[in-house]
């Protein structure tokens, strides 16, 4: 008899597990009915253009075309934003929630959501519903995890974001580590969500040959993953009418232009992070110092559901530590806490929904008055021929003497920051003399020739960048000495694929040539190409290649670390390589340097820190692109206000789905530096619409 309650048992166990693995267990979408007035149009680029009777018709057919075409991303953002990565990804999530957590991500946006415009909201849960439909549509069973997505996903993923575009993440990341960090030491780095690059140009009326206004809106992202651009247009009947670039899970254009202004951002760098030493009460580890007295964390705890297998998961928790400063990290080496710029801020999709909306430079400086972006140089022209540049910030007012660079004592409440720069603070340019105004990452204080760049008013301890990168001397050196550029040199000067003789290219190559004298004969030769080598990197260059190869550099010439050893290394083991792989070391660039997306493999022009900034990785004996040049406009007005604009994109539309055309149908176009024709008008773009339907 017990034998056999024992079997009845164990059946029992193995159905309720065989149902818990196999058996589906869907999502009752009864309860889930939309109404949105909402039609995509796809042009023969497969480009969604999506028109709807108000704005929220629009961001919900926005939501359903990026899905389409690059659902899984969007998944991936939307579970980190719920701090719910583990329990679908297991352990290797488990950081991103703990993040989540420790900034308080929801809390900030439970507490802070009233602060928004209904409109606002009303815009997110459109997206929200958007993403919904889809999933309703498609039947995605893995969706039940974030099913039925909410407009505060939507806002809680650009709170989380916005601050690892400036690496919070990686500060955090060092403090963790073994060893007390040296920020000081600080070098570049790059993290999943971080900013790459860009470049933006404008010129107005004054220095355009046909008295046209022009921006290159020339953005330097990853060519896959949570921040790679995806391209749409964005058309209501409630004058929201703008074509451009965003990022996964954005409901608004991030960067592009509308019938009467165009912008675009590039990274920055002020200092916008502060790490503090605190110093714990020996009798109570819950207590900090701060001035005379102790004073008590603020403590919680975080559980992290952990998926195991199948339908098995493990909830760890993890304490949570809260001071005066901000969110607190316990080491081996000590305790501290970090405080950074914007936290608290949760109004960025307001903010850029308001530039898109836009309709004049006074109305753009207003939206970007709000300060809910806390970062990004930002560039703007308009068809009444104004360009404007601002160095935008949210830069904090910090107490004089002290470096800032560095870990600071924790237990002065006068160095806790609670000030930022206002808008007006910041150093920005309108309509300077010549005509001009770049920003290539590079310092705000060299916006233009001549007369007319910003002045330096700000304190040291901001951080502010007061070097130049290779791409900002390019730009200075062809856009700035053509006082009379046509439309054809504006597109030339952007595709510019040389290094000036100011850059660290330059400094790094007659350096090294002049202190290494190799005695081998492919070692020789391999230097006199670099000898004369003309410092272009065309895909026909045939000294690009080795120069490429063996330097690894930086943007600003202060940070490079010339090491004649290990770039001597380098220069070995590229001329090596160069001989093994294609026989001689004057190869042309472009069998060397490649796109490869699906069936294409194409030669790309480029380098890095080029106006055509290429970035790459070894592949299989190639350097195949990984970053750079990706999606970009060039947008003008001519001088009787008449619109027009072209794009590309490295790949297609279709980011993320391979069997689509459209997964690569552009990287012809983009290796060969060319674009096609964009529109924001329906009689334009009529011709082109390939797919009509209404999701």
């Amino acid at each position: 008899m017990r034998s056999k309650l024992y079997l009845k048992i164990l059946i029992g166990l193995s159905l309720i597990i065989f149902c818990l693995f196999f058996l589906d267990n869907p999502i009752d979408y009864s309860n889930y009915n939309y109404n949105y007035s909402t039609t995509i149009h796809r042009d023969n680029w497969g480009v969604p253009h999506i028109y709807g009777k108000n704005d929220n018709d629009v961001a919900f057919g926005l939501a359903y075309a990026h899905a389409e075409d690059d659902f899984e991303t969007i998944f991936d953002i939307l579970i980190a934003s719920r701090g719910i990565s583990a329990s679908v990804n297991g352990k290797d999530g488990a950081p991103i929630d703990y993040l989540v957590g420790l900034l308080k991500i929801w809390e900030t946006v439970d507490k802070k959501k009233s602060s928004l415009k209904p409109e606002t909201i009303d815009l997110c849960n459109a997206y929200a519903d958007g993403i919904n439909q889809y999933i309703i549509d498609n039947r995605i069973k893995i969706s039940r995890d974030i099913f039925p997505i909410t407009g505060l996903d939507i806002i809680a993923g650009f709170t989380l974001r916005t601050p690892l575009m400036f690496k919070l993440d990686w500060y955090i990341t060092e403090l963790m580590k073994d060893q007390r960090p040296n920020f000081l030491a600080y070098k570049e780095s790059k993290t999943e969500n971080s900013m790459y690059g860009s470049n933006v140009i404008a010129i107005g009326p004054s220095r355009s040959a046909d008295k046209s206004t022009r921006i290159a809106i020339n953005s330097h992202q990853p060519w896959e993953g949570p921040v790679t651009w995806y391209e749409a247009h964005l058309h209501s009947d409630e004058g929201w009418n703008a074509s451009g670039g965003l990022f996964p899970g954005s409901p608004v254009i991030l960067k592009g232009y509308n019938e009467n202004i165009s912008w675009s951002h590039t990274v920055n760098k002020p200092d916008l992070v502060d790490v503090y030493e605190l110093t714990i009460n020996p009798e109570n580890k819950y207590q900090y110092q701060l001035d005379d007295k102790w004073t008590d964390f603020e403590v919680s705890q975080l559980p992290i559901k952990v998926k195991l297998f199948g339908p098995f998961y493990w909830t760890v928790k993890r304490e949570i530590l809260y001071s005066k400063h901000g969110p607190v990290i316990e080491t081996n080496h000590g305790t501290y806490a970090v405080r950074y710029s914007g936290h608290g801020l949760i109004g960025q999709v307001e903010q850029w929904h308001s530039m898109n909306k836009s309709n004049n430079l006074e109305e753009f400086q207003t939206a970007m008055k709000m300060m809910q972006i806390p970062m990004f140089n930002t560039m703007f022209a308009d068809k009444n021929g104004n360009i404007f540049y601002i160095y935008n910030a949210l830069i904090p007012k910090r107490k004089n003497g002290i470096n800032w660079k560095d870990i600071v004592p924790g237990n002065f409440s006068d160095l806790i920051w609670t000030e930022y720069y206002a808008f007006s603070e910041l150093p920005s340019s309108l309509n300077p003399k010549s005509g001009y105004l770049q920003n290539c990452n590079s310092t705000p204080y060299s916006a233009t020739v001549g007369r007319g760049n910003p002045l330096k008013t700000l304190p040291k301890n901001c951080g502010i960048e007061e070097f130049q990168t290779n791409r900002a001397f390019r730009s200075h050196e062809l856009y700035g000495m053509d006082e009379s550029i046509t439309k054809e040199e504006f597109y030339t000067y952007k595709y510019d694929t040389y290094y000036s003789k100011k850059s660290v290219m330059n400094y790094a190559l007659n350096k090294f040539i002049r202190e290494y004298e190799p005695q081998e004969e492919k070692y020789k030769n391999a230097i006199d190409i670099m000898k004369n080598w003309d410092l272009g990197n065309q895909k026909t260059n045939r000294g690009a290649a080795i120069a490429q190869l063996t330097f690894d550099l930086t943007y600003d010439i202060d940070d490079f670390n010339y090491n004649f050893k290990e770039i001597k290394d380098s220069f070995i083991k590229s001329t090596d390589y160069l001989i093994n792989e294609f026989g001689r070391v004057d190869i042309e660039l472009g069998k060397m340097q490649i796109i490869k997306r699906g069936d294409k493999e194409l030669p790309l022009d480029g380098g890095p820190d080029l106006l055509r900034a290429i970035y790459s990785k070894m592949d299989n004996d190639r350097k195949v692109a990984t970053g750079g040049d990706c999606f970009f406009q060039i947008v003008e007005w001519d001088k009787n206000g008449k619109l027009s604009a072209e794009s590309i994109h490295q790949y297609g539309s279709a980011t993320l789905n391979k069997s689509s055309i459209h997964y690569n149908d552009q990287s012809v176009l983009f290796s060969n530096l060319k674009m096609k024709p964009s529109f924001i008008y329906f009689d334009q773009l009529k011709p082109y619409i390939k797919k009509s339907y209404n999701p």
